[in-house]
């Protein structure tokens, strides 16, 4: 698809890293024939990958876990103290709960399984460079080993949420709704006819609110301590 007529400011700019060649070239191929993304470099190791992004700063870096040599674990904590604006987006066949938690610990900001459909993948990927967070569904459950449960018994999970609940304003309930989804902050904004810093406030105060670091923290408290519905 061309994307002469699309302002480069509104292109994704994709690295991938990957050490399967069919596997990069496959996904190079339908990537840029989605409009408003552009895979501008490939690597099939972290060491060629991470050169690459240091000179090129994407906006996006898809990353294998299972690399010879630096792993995609190591290479993506790598990347986001080099570049934090760049993020990464885990695209794997591991399904097994340490390598989602690790990978989200390191700073991905989305995970992947490869049956992924590539329209649904460049929807994740246009997301996620916006700030979204995205969690294949298959896994998604093994996310919330992130919050591991109260030492106390005594404390029942529906008195925390509505503890949390009762601190967050109606307002900030709806972001965090959307903020779950996956929805960015200019997503947001546009949803509840507000402006992009307002937005972003009210995020902010979510995070402080929920005493979490990041959105996807605060999208799998919001789960698993039933703060929002899904």
């Amino acid at each position: 698809m061309s994307q002469q007529t699309v302002s480069k400011s509104d292109i994704v700019r994709v690295v991938i890293v990957e050490d399967y060649k069919l596997t990069r070239v496959g996904l190079r191929y339908a990537l840029n024939e989605i409009e408003n993304i552009n895979v501008i470099a490939e690597a099939q190791n972290a060491e060629s990958g991470l050169e690459i992004i240091k000179n090129e700063r994407p906006d996006v870096v898809l990353m294998d876990l299972g690399l010879p040599g630096i792993n995609g674990l190591e290479a993506t904590m790598q990347i986001k103290a080099m570049c934090p604006d760049t993020k990464v987006i885990i695209l794997t066949s591991h399904d097994r709960e340490e390598e989602v938690i690790a990978s989200l610990g390191a700073g991905a900001s989305g995970y992947c399984l490869k049956d992924i459909d590539p329209v649904t993948l460049s929807n994740v990927i246009k997301n996620v460079s916006k700030g979204a967070c995205w969690i294949d569904s298959n896994v998604a459950h093994l996310a919330l080993k992130l919050f591991p449960k109260p030492e106390c018994t005594e404390i029942m999970p529906a008195t925390v949420s509505n503890d949390v609940k009762t601190r967050l304003t109606e307002r900030e309930q709806e972001v965090l709704k959307l903020l779950v989804q996956g929805k960015s902050n200019t997503q947001i904004a546009q949803e509840l006819i507000v402006s992009v810093h307002t937005a972003k406030a009210h995020v902010c105060s979510i995070l402080q609110k929920l005493c979490v670091d990041d959105r996807v923290q605060a999208a799998v408290k919001a789960i698993k301590e039933g703060i929002v519905s899904v």
